[in-house]
């Protein structure tokens, strides 16, 4: 008996000792972890406040911090998931940071790393929207017609940049400006949704017959297909269900989260192009004024991070009240949950579905559709609104001079505008 107890106090012994060593391993695990979500939330911060340049420097800036000095993804990988976030709509440089906090630090990483790029030009455009909120009147302030000619000048150079890249060749030059004759035509939402897809079904038909790309490394990201089906079926519900839940319950809240939800689902391109779909959701509507609308997208073009912080300010500036920040951060959820939802949905079937040559060719017809969307959106409301004599005109010049010639930041452009602005509108 005595053995026997012996026995079995041993194996209790190695129990304690086994469940020890599970929680002391759990403990260093968990402190691990604590320390990679906070390294990747100040990577993404410190990103945030110094990305001034657009999506396309964005790209630069991510690939300088996590390919060649931290060495996080390889270049193959990290043009793998640029390429991925350039298929989706959304903001793509936000996308790209999504996934390279995900791949690094699971869901809690890619949360973190949306957060601390975001959350710097969030705040900033907040508070420039109390700002305007608080001076009443803008229509005649000469800083206001400033940074409405800034606008000019930044869509310029977007439409032009874009506009090469994406639309090499005469047929995509001429889906892209059939795309800004017909939205100009019909300046409608629905027009946007159409001109893309048409866009989509041209790009099949003329480039069908194209090789299909060669393969790629795989992203470095493991999630599991059945999850990704459900964050497809979410996004899709969505999509579909938001306007037929609007026609029975209408309301403010609701109505600005379905408006800012379907631009997120059907922006192609990054921040520049949500200024159409934007500008037909909140001035159309009566929501925001069109000084008030150019105004704050002069402002983005100032600050550094992502473009698509400019909902923040069109969701504070549409509510009223001390607590009107609320609608910034409720517009701002809206427009980035379905680019959140459509990566966790199709990066575990990225692999197999960017070697068919059909998605490539509908790609390319979509991505001269956007550049169309952009021309129109440059003609009216950027032109029509910001240009309203020489002055204007000779201001928009110089500040397109400043961007493209003397290779000036966008920040800095935008001020110097607001300064001339003051002197010379």
């Amino acid at each position: 008996m005595s053995g026997k107890k012996s026995v079995q106090r041993e194996l209790h012994l190695d129990l304690l000792k086994e469940q020890a060593f599970l929680t002391l391993q759990r403990e260093v695990f968990d402190m691990t972890n604590a320390r990679n979500i906070s390294e990747i939330f100040f990577i993404f911060l410190k990103l945030g406040l110094i990305s001034f340049g657009g999506p396309i420097a964005h790209l630069g800036y991510f690939h300088q911090e996590f390919v060649t000095r931290r060495r996080w993804l390889d270049e193959q990988a990290y043009a793998d998931v640029v390429a991925l976030c350039q298929f989706l709509p959304g903001p793509a440089s936000s996308q790209v940071g999504f996934v390279v906090g995900l791949s690094r630090g699971g869901p809690m990483g890619a949360l973190v790393a949306w957060l601390g790029f975001t959350l710097p030009s969030a705040l900033a455009m907040i508070g420039f929207a109390y700002g305007v909120s608080t001076l009443g009147d803008l229509t005649n302030t000469g800083w206001l017609h400033g940074l409405k000619v800034a606008a000019v000048a930044v869509v310029a150079q977007a439409v032009w940049v874009m506009g090469t890249k994406l639309c090499p060749d005469r047929r995509r030059v001429f889906l892209a400006i059939l795309g800004a004759i017909a939205m100009l035509a019909r300046p409608f939402a629905a027009s946007q949704v159409l001109v893309m897809a048409l866009g989509a079904l041209a790009g099949w038909w003329l480039y069908r017959h194209q090789d299909p790309p060669g393969s790629a490394e795989c992203i470095p990201v493991s999630l599991n297909r059945t999850f990704a089906k459900s964050y497809l079926a979410i996004f899709s519900i969505l999509l579909v269900g938001l306007p037929v839940l609007l026609h029975f319950y209408p309301g403010v809240v609701l109505a600005t989260f379905e408006s800012f939800y379907q631009v997120g689902s059907l922006v192609f391109g990054g921040g520049h192009v949500m200024l159409p779909l934007l500008q037909e959701r909140v001035v159309a509507t009566g929501w925001v004024g069109s000084d008030s609308f150019l105004a704050g997208y002069g402002a983005a073009q100032a600050l550094p991070g992502p473009l698509s912080t400019f909902a923040a300010y069109l969701g504070t500036i549409m509510y009223e009240g001390p607590f009107r920040w609320m609608g910034g951060v409720w517009c701002l959820f809206a427009i980035y949950l379905p680019s959140a939802l459509l990566l966790l949905g199709v990066l575990p079937f990225w692999e197999s579905l960017r070697t068919k040559a059909w998605a490539q060719a509908a790609l390319k017809g979509t991505n001269a559709a956007v550049v169309g969307l952009l021309l129109a959106a440059f003609c009216n409301p950027v032109c029509s609104v910001g240009i309203n004599g020489l002055h204007s005109f000779f201001l928009a010049l110089t500040a397109l001079g400043l961007l493209t010639i003397w290779k000036c930041p966008p920040w800095l452009v935008v001020l110097l505008s607001a300064a001339g602005g003051v002197f010379l509108l």
